[in-house]
Protein backbone atom coordinates (compact mmCIF):
# COMPACT_ATOMS: atom_id res chain seq x y z
CA UNK A 1 0.00 0.00 0.00
CA UNK A 2 1.19 3.48 -0.78
CA UNK A 3 2.27 5.63 1.99
CA UNK A 4 0.36 9.14 2.40
CA UNK A 5 3.51 11.20 0.93
CA UNK A 6 3.59 8.91 -2.02
CA UNK A 7 0.02 9.00 -2.61
CA UNK A 8 0.47 12.96 -2.57
CA UNK A 9 3.12 12.88 -5.54
CA UNK A 10 0.82 11.24 -7.53
CA UNK A 11 -2.23 13.64 -6.59
CA UNK A 12 -0.21 16.29 -7.54
CA UNK A 13 0.47 14.85 -11.20
CA UNK A 14 -2.93 13.96 -11.99
CA UNK A 15 -4.25 16.81 -10.67
CA UNK A 16 -1.33 18.79 -13.29
CA UNK A 17 -2.58 16.51 -16.10
CA UNK A 18 -6.70 18.12 -15.03
CA UNK A 19 -5.23 21.49 -15.04
CA UNK A 20 -3.36 20.95 -18.43
CA UNK A 21 -6.63 19.69 -20.10
CA UNK A 22 -8.90 22.89 -18.77
CA UNK A 23 -5.96 24.69 -20.23
CA UNK A 24 -6.16 23.03 -23.76
CA UNK A 25 -9.70 23.57 -23.50
CA UNK A 26 -9.39 27.30 -23.62
CA UNK A 27 -8.18 26.92 -27.73
CA UNK A 28 -6.54 29.78 -28.37
CA UNK A 29 -7.00 31.93 -25.94
CA UNK A 30 -4.51 30.18 -23.83
CA UNK A 31 -1.65 31.58 -25.62
CA UNK A 32 1.02 32.78 -23.35
CA UNK A 33 4.18 33.99 -24.10
CA UNK A 34 6.22 32.39 -21.36
CA UNK A 35 7.87 29.34 -23.10
CA UNK A 36 7.69 27.30 -19.62
CA UNK A 37 3.92 27.44 -19.78
CA UNK A 38 3.12 26.76 -23.23
CA UNK A 39 0.80 23.70 -23.81
CA UNK A 40 3.77 21.09 -25.29
CA UNK A 41 6.39 22.43 -22.37
CA UNK A 42 3.41 21.40 -19.84
CA UNK A 43 2.99 18.23 -21.68
CA UNK A 44 6.27 17.22 -21.85
CA UNK A 45 6.76 18.47 -17.64
CA UNK A 46 3.39 16.19 -16.91
CA UNK A 47 5.63 13.11 -18.97
CA UNK A 48 8.82 13.59 -16.96
CA UNK A 49 6.43 13.64 -13.69
CA UNK A 50 5.00 10.39 -14.66
CA UNK A 51 8.07 8.75 -15.90
CA UNK A 52 9.94 10.07 -12.34
CA UNK A 53 6.60 8.77 -10.56
CA UNK A 54 7.07 4.92 -11.95
CA UNK A 55 10.63 4.83 -11.57
CA UNK A 56 10.23 5.51 -7.59
CA UNK A 57 7.57 2.90 -7.66
CA UNK A 58 10.46 0.50 -9.86
CA UNK A 59 12.59 1.20 -7.41
CA UNK A 60 10.71 0.44 -4.05
CA UNK A 61 9.26 -2.52 -4.76
CA UNK A 62 12.48 -4.83 -5.09
CA UNK A 63 13.85 -2.39 -1.37
CA UNK A 64 10.77 -3.27 0.37
CA UNK A 65 11.24 -6.83 -0.77
CA UNK A 66 14.45 -6.38 0.45
CA UNK A 67 13.34 -5.11 3.77
CA UNK A 68 11.21 -7.87 4.41
CA UNK A 69 13.94 -10.63 3.58
CA UNK A 70 15.73 -8.84 6.68
CA UNK A 71 13.16 -8.37 8.91
CA UNK A 72 12.19 -12.37 8.62
CA UNK A 73 16.20 -13.01 8.85
CA UNK A 74 16.56 -11.00 11.99
CA UNK A 75 13.06 -12.27 13.85
CA UNK A 76 14.22 -15.42 16.02
CA UNK A 77 17.89 -13.48 16.60
CA UNK A 78 16.69 -12.20 19.83
CA UNK A 79 15.52 -15.62 21.06
CA UNK A 80 18.08 -17.71 19.98
CA UNK A 81 20.81 -15.67 21.74
CA UNK A 82 19.17 -16.25 24.87
CA UNK A 83 19.24 -19.95 24.14
CA UNK A 84 22.45 -19.44 23.46
CA UNK A 85 23.54 -17.68 26.55
CA UNK A 86 21.77 -20.42 28.84
CA UNK A 87 23.75 -23.09 27.11
CA UNK A 88 26.51 -21.28 27.58
CA UNK A 89 25.95 -20.57 31.26
CA UNK A 90 25.19 -24.16 31.40
CA UNK A 91 28.39 -25.47 31.14
CA UNK A 92 31.43 -25.10 32.73
CA UNK A 93 32.81 -22.14 31.56
CA UNK A 94 34.42 -19.07 33.90
CA UNK A 95 32.25 -16.58 34.80
CA UNK A 96 34.15 -13.91 32.58
CA UNK A 97 33.34 -15.94 29.35
CA UNK A 98 29.47 -15.74 30.17
CA UNK A 99 30.06 -11.96 31.29
CA UNK A 100 31.61 -11.38 27.92
CA UNK A 101 29.05 -13.55 26.02
CA UNK A 102 26.06 -11.33 27.74
CA UNK A 103 27.25 -8.40 27.16
CA UNK A 104 26.96 -9.13 23.50
CA UNK A 105 23.40 -10.19 23.88
CA UNK A 106 22.22 -7.50 25.15
CA UNK A 107 23.77 -5.36 22.67
CA UNK A 108 22.50 -7.88 20.28
CA UNK A 109 18.79 -7.34 21.67
CA UNK A 110 18.82 -4.01 22.40
CA UNK A 111 19.85 -3.24 25.62
CA UNK A 112 22.16 -1.81 27.57
CA UNK A 113 26.18 -3.32 27.89
CA UNK A 114 25.70 -2.40 31.43
CA UNK A 115 23.19 -1.95 33.74
CA UNK A 116 22.59 1.66 35.07
CA UNK A 117 23.37 3.01 38.12
CA UNK A 118 20.53 3.41 40.51
CA UNK A 119 18.35 6.91 40.58
CA UNK A 120 19.19 9.18 43.25
CA UNK A 121 17.32 8.39 46.25
CA UNK A 122 14.20 11.58 47.19
CA UNK A 123 15.34 14.24 48.78
CA UNK A 124 13.79 13.62 52.46
CA UNK A 125 10.47 16.34 53.17
CA UNK A 126 12.17 19.57 54.34
CA UNK A 127 10.12 21.29 57.91
CA UNK A 128 8.76 24.30 55.94
CA UNK A 129 9.83 27.51 57.75
CA UNK A 130 8.33 30.72 57.23
CA UNK A 131 11.11 33.48 56.59
CA UNK A 132 10.13 36.67 54.49
CA UNK A 133 10.63 36.46 50.67
CA UNK A 134 12.21 33.32 50.77
CA UNK A 135 14.27 32.76 47.87
CA UNK A 136 13.20 30.07 45.63
CA UNK A 137 14.13 26.60 46.50
CA UNK A 138 15.96 24.97 43.07
CA UNK A 139 15.19 21.81 41.84
CA UNK A 140 17.03 18.82 41.93
CA UNK A 141 19.01 17.85 39.18
CA UNK A 142 18.28 14.25 38.18
CA UNK A 143 20.67 12.90 35.40
CA UNK A 144 19.66 11.87 32.44
CA UNK A 145 20.80 8.43 30.42
CA UNK A 146 20.84 8.85 26.40
CA UNK A 147 19.78 5.65 25.54
CA UNK A 148 22.41 3.55 24.59
CA UNK A 149 20.20 0.20 22.45
CA UNK A 150 22.41 -0.90 19.48
CA UNK A 151 19.10 -1.84 17.50
CA UNK A 152 20.45 -0.98 14.18
CA UNK A 153 21.39 -3.98 12.03
CA UNK A 154 24.94 -3.41 11.00
CA UNK A 155 25.37 -3.07 15.25
CA UNK A 156 23.40 -6.23 15.97
CA UNK A 157 25.51 -8.22 12.97
CA UNK A 158 28.88 -7.04 14.61
CA UNK A 159 27.90 -8.17 18.12
CA UNK A 160 26.48 -10.97 17.02
CA UNK A 161 29.79 -11.88 15.11
CA UNK A 162 31.67 -11.30 18.38
CA UNK A 163 29.61 -13.50 20.08
CA UNK A 164 30.49 -16.29 17.53
CA UNK A 165 33.69 -15.61 17.90
CA UNK A 166 33.71 -16.10 21.96
CA UNK A 167 31.77 -19.16 21.30
CA UNK A 168 34.36 -20.37 18.66
CA UNK A 169 37.23 -19.77 21.51
CA UNK A 170 35.80 -21.52 24.30
CA UNK A 171 36.19 -25.20 23.95
CA UNK A 172 33.27 -26.23 26.83
CA UNK A 173 31.04 -24.74 24.43
CA UNK A 174 29.48 -27.92 22.48
CA UNK A 175 25.60 -27.77 22.12
CA UNK A 176 23.77 -31.00 21.03
CA UNK A 177 21.24 -28.55 19.69
CA UNK A 178 21.69 -28.21 15.83
CA UNK A 179 20.60 -24.63 15.68
CA UNK A 180 23.03 -23.61 18.56
CA UNK A 181 26.10 -25.65 17.19
CA UNK A 182 28.43 -22.95 15.84
CA UNK A 183 28.24 -24.06 12.08
CA UNK A 184 24.52 -23.27 11.95
CA UNK A 185 25.37 -19.58 13.59
CA UNK A 186 27.93 -19.11 11.05
CA UNK A 187 24.91 -19.97 8.49
CA UNK A 188 22.50 -17.57 10.16
CA UNK A 189 25.64 -14.96 10.54
CA UNK A 190 26.10 -14.71 6.81
CA UNK A 191 22.07 -14.51 5.96
CA UNK A 192 22.09 -11.84 7.92
CA UNK A 193 24.55 -10.30 6.23
CA UNK A 194 23.44 -11.01 3.06
CA UNK A 195 19.70 -9.46 3.51
CA UNK A 196 21.50 -6.37 4.94
CA UNK A 197 23.56 -5.93 2.15
CA UNK A 198 20.64 -6.02 0.28
CA UNK A 199 18.69 -3.64 1.98
CA UNK A 200 21.75 -1.45 1.46
CA UNK A 201 22.19 -2.00 -2.43
CA UNK A 202 18.67 -1.33 -2.73
CA UNK A 203 18.27 1.68 -0.82
CA UNK A 204 20.40 3.90 -3.64
CA UNK A 205 18.24 3.26 -6.54
CA UNK A 206 15.37 4.03 -4.74
CA UNK A 207 17.17 7.08 -3.22
CA UNK A 208 17.87 8.48 -6.10
CA UNK A 209 14.85 8.39 -8.08
CA UNK A 210 13.23 10.14 -5.61
CA UNK A 211 15.24 12.53 -5.76
CA UNK A 212 15.07 12.81 -9.47
CA UNK A 213 10.86 13.13 -8.57
CA UNK A 214 11.09 15.60 -6.36
CA UNK A 215 14.08 18.00 -8.78
CA UNK A 216 11.04 17.26 -11.44
CA UNK A 217 7.91 18.14 -9.18
CA UNK A 218 9.03 20.27 -6.60
CA UNK A 219 12.26 22.17 -7.97
CA UNK A 220 12.29 26.41 -7.67
CA UNK A 221 10.66 27.70 -10.58
CA UNK A 222 10.96 25.00 -12.96
CA UNK A 223 9.06 22.32 -10.94
CA UNK A 224 5.55 21.09 -11.47
CA UNK A 225 4.68 22.91 -8.19
CA UNK A 226 6.08 26.30 -9.35
CA UNK A 227 4.53 25.87 -12.97
CA UNK A 228 1.21 25.03 -11.58
CA UNK A 229 1.15 28.42 -10.24
CA UNK A 230 2.11 30.29 -12.65
CA UNK A 231 -0.27 28.52 -15.46
CA UNK A 232 -3.12 29.76 -12.62
CA UNK A 233 -1.41 33.18 -12.61
CA UNK A 234 -1.98 33.51 -16.41
CA UNK A 235 -5.39 32.26 -16.16
CA UNK A 236 -6.71 35.01 -14.08
CA UNK A 237 -4.61 37.70 -16.11
CA UNK A 238 -6.42 36.43 -19.35
CA UNK A 239 -10.11 35.59 -18.10
CA UNK A 240 -10.10 37.84 -14.38
CA UNK A 241 -10.56 36.36 -10.81
CA UNK A 242 -14.16 36.32 -11.17
CA UNK A 243 -14.36 34.43 -14.74
CA UNK A 244 -15.50 30.74 -14.82
CA UNK A 245 -12.26 29.40 -16.87
CA UNK A 246 -9.97 31.18 -13.52
CA UNK A 247 -12.58 29.01 -10.94
CA UNK A 248 -12.01 25.89 -13.03
CA UNK A 249 -8.19 26.00 -12.09
CA UNK A 250 -8.02 27.49 -8.97
CA UNK A 251 -9.45 24.61 -6.91
CA UNK A 252 -7.11 22.08 -8.59
CA UNK A 253 -5.11 21.44 -5.30
CA UNK A 254 -1.36 20.97 -5.37
CA UNK A 255 0.59 20.35 -2.25
CA UNK A 256 4.28 20.95 -1.62
CA UNK A 257 5.24 17.56 -0.86
CA UNK A 258 8.97 16.73 -0.87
Amino acid sequence: MASTSETGHAKNVANFEDLISFCTGYGASYNPSKAAIKLPALNTLLTSARNSLIAVNTAVSPYNIAVNAREIAFAPLSKLVTRIINSLDSTDATTQIVKDAKTFARKIQGGRAEKLPPPPPPTPPVEKIILPSPPPTPLPIIPVHVSASQMSFDSRIENFSKLILLLTNEPLYIPNETDLKLVTLNTLLTTLKTTNTAVVNNTTPMSNARINRNKILYLAVTGLFDIQKEVKKYVKSVFGASSPEYKQISGIKFTNSK
